[in-house]
């Protein structure tokens, strides 16, 4: 086991550091700071006169949010909402929140919106302002090839499966109700180690983190199952914002169709995610063809 100490550092310097509740230094470049000293490529074209808005998101949940070693958040939902603020005229303020704390800053209006893989759900149509889709994020399956096979949720009755609080798969999970026993994690970082040390038989999560942490470890020989059809709503990623803000709201999809229209999300996607993009589709629609 000497060896898994030796490989999850990398992911850990990316995913794990950096405090909460304050702006990464990405948002002292809206404050004036130059991109050059914060090693930060992107450079808002708007005017300093453009409204700034707070953006919390984890910073630790790659490819979707997290951190470079220099605190500057990158990843999908980085590249995302910052294309949507330069096609809407804003600017933003990225805020590194724990992911239950994500949802209670933006209810609270301490932040404006929350974007860091965030899966439709019923309940939180009802709590919060959720935009229109924005990827298509299907549930997954990861276990370690060691004479387990698992195809389907049905699979995982009677064994230990880890996932993160607060998530879909966590209620999937319940709903199902037979499995072995349920271990819960802050993070997909801690929830995969459980899985490479023995700790549980299978991890549940989005199918675009769990294909990039397998990327990022290739020393252990795991398989990644799907489970979600491009169709079913939870499958579909969005931007959480506060009940009545109607006006962010309305920006933000407006936003979302004329990105999806320009083909700005197939570049991001395909910037982060490369042949994964393609994967994930054809894995989805095989997931589909047998539901």
């Amino acid at each position: 086991m000497m060896q898994l100490y030796r490989a999850l550092p990398i992911l850990l310097s990316v995913g794990l550091f950096g405090c909460g509740n304050s702006p990464t230094q990405e948002s002292a470049s809206a404050a004036g700071t130059s991109a050059t000293e914060n090693k930060d490529s992107f450079v808002s074209k708007l005017p300093d006169t453009a409204p700034v808005v707070k953006v919390a998101t984890t910073g630790t949940t790659p490819p979707f949010s997290f951190q470079d070693d220099y605190g500057n958040m990158q990843g999908i939902d980085i590249d995302s909402i910052r294309a949507i603020g330069e096609e809407q005229g804003f600017k933003v303020e990225f805020y590194k929140e724990t992911w239950q704390n994500l949802f209670d800053s933006v209810e609270s209006g301490s932040r404006d919106l929350g974007i860091a893989g965030i899966s439709y759900k019923d309940d939180r149509a009802v709590k919060y302002g959720l935009s229109v889709p924005y990827f298509f994020n299907p549930a997954a399956i990861m276990y370690i090839k060691d004479g387990l096979n698992v195809n389907s949720l049905e699979d995982l009755q009677g064994k230990n499966v880890g996932i993160v609080e607060g998530t879909k798969q966590e209620d999937q999970l319940k709903a199902m109700g037979s499995y072995g026993s349920l271990t819960s994690r802050t993070t997909p970082f801690l929830m995969y180690e459980d899985l490479v040390q023995g700790k549980v038989d299978a991890i549940l999560h989005d199918l675009p983190i769990l294909q990039y942490t397998a990327k990022n470890h290739p020393e252990y020989d795991v398989k990644v199952v799907p489970y979600e059809s491009q169709d079913n709503p939870a499958a579909q990623q969005v931007i959480l914002m506060a009940k009545g803000n109607s006006k962010l709201i309305n920006q933000v999809n407006e936003g979302i169709v004329k990105l999806k229209a320009n083909g700005t999300f197939k570049e991001i996607e395909g910037r982060w995610l490369g042949e994964n993009v393609s994967t994930a589709k054809s894995a989805s629609d095989t997931t589909k063809q047998s539901s």
